[in-house]
């Protein structure tokens, strides 16, 4: 099954790169921004509560959507290429197994336990 999972998750990235060339940004912009909500994880500072809080947030596939269709509606590039990354970045973490956190440790995430 994770097999299965990591390819769908391939796929979706394919999508975000697809997505991202029909952009007029030049492709360094991707490269550079692709890291970027993992600033999530700086919630885990103050606990691993706000920690999963925070992470979840900015890798949540329906907040990436949402912000992309509303790029699409008010015609905001910049919209959409936030997005692009959120999803993109987001499917790339489950390729490699970073699931959405639970609350109780960072390690715990609904694709099972990180490092399994």
């Amino acid at each position: 099954m994770k097999t299965i999972i990591k390819f769908e998750e391939l796929g979706m990235f394919a999508l975000g790169v697809f997505l991202f060339s029909q952009l007029s940004y030049q492709w360094w912009w991707f490269l550079a921004l692709l890291l970027l909500p993992d600033i999530g994880m700086l919630g885990y500072i103050i606990n691993t509560k706000i920690g999963a809080i925070t992470y979840n947030f900015f890798h949540h596939k329906g907040l990436a959507i949402l912000i992309y269709f509303l790029g699409i509606y008010f015609e905001i590039e910049l919209l959409k290429l936030s997005g692009i990354v959120l999803f993109a970045h987001s499917a790339m973490d489950r390729i490699f197994g970073y699931g959405l956190k639970y609350f109780d440790n960072f390690k715990n995430t609904h694709l099972g336990e990180i490092g399994k």
